[in-house]
Formats: C-alpha cells, structure tokens, sequence
C-alpha cells in the first residue's frame, strides 16, 4: 500500500482562512500554478443563510483584468457528511451556487493546462454572503515540479 503525504509530495496554500463574512464578498488570496499542473480547491461552508456562489478566476492581480474559468467541482451538500457527489463541470460565468445546509464542502479541480499561457494564478470569489456565513477555503497544489517539501511560496 502506498502512501500519501501531502506535506511533502504537494503544496497546501491558505486561500480563505476560516471567517465569518461580514461584507457580501471575499477574494480568496492568489495562487500560482507555474510550478503546478493540477490545483485542488477544497471550500468549506459552516453555518449560513445566504445564496454563496462560489467562483475560479484566473486572475492577474488586478480588478479589471481576471477571468472566469471553467473547472470541475465534487459537492458535499448533506450536513456533516464526507461523500462527494459526481464531478460536474462548471460553467465559469455561473459558477457554483451553494445549497443553504450547514456545514457542507466543495472540491473544484483545474488542470494548470486549461489556463491562459503565461497567466499561472488562480483565485477563488465569493458572493452572495451576509453576516451568518462562514466559510474557509484550502488549494493544494500537486503535479509539482519539485518533490520534496516544498519551501517556496505560491501566494501571489
């Protein structure tokens, strides 16, 4: 049996430190894909009572300038469960729009291949979202370019 050690054979980036959403909207923090061909963004929702849309952007670091993506997305729509649903694909200009049900995740997948060469970075938006959401997002990198424990930062 083989054995995966994501600490070592991946990268594990903060996007969305666990918070309560005291504006409609949060930005998850820009990851780079350059060293990467595979990011894995695991979004989780606790409690809420808003219409939370979820959506990948390849971004650039400016406002003006991001793009929609289209990705993959696994849900975990039943409260306090951990079996995700069949991969769907995601249209990038609906993104995904959460069930109201407490405490539910969701995986979205992007192959580093199907963003804009020379535009590595990714990033997760929110909306929809009022003072009793609370949510938290983690992007593990695979397909690194280097093995080993990984000291380089991805945050762009």
């Amino acid at each position: 049996m083989s054995r995966m050690v994501l600490a070592e054979q991946a990268h594990i980036v903060p996007m969305i430190y666990p918070q309560g959403s005291a504006a409609p909207t949060i930005d998850g923090d820009i990851v780079s894909m350059k060293n990467a061909s595979h990011a894995t963004i695991i979004l989780t929702v606790g409690a809420q009572a808003g219409d939370l849309i979820a959506k990948v952007y390849e971004a650039n670091g400016f406002d003006d300038g991001d793009t929609l993506i289209d990705c993959a997305v696994y849900k975990e729509e039943t409260t306090n469960s951990d079996q995700l649903g069949d991969r769907t694909a995601v249209v990038a200009a609906d993104g995904v729009t959460t069930v109201t049900t407490n405490n539910i995740f969701y995986v979205f997948e992007i192959d580093a291949e199907d963003l804009t060469e020379g535009y590595p970075n990714i990033q997760l938006k929110l909306s929809g979202l009022n003072n009793t959401t609370y949510v938290s997002a983690i992007c593990i990198l695979t397909g690194y370019a280097y093995q080993g424990k990984s000291q380089v930062t991805e945050i762009a």
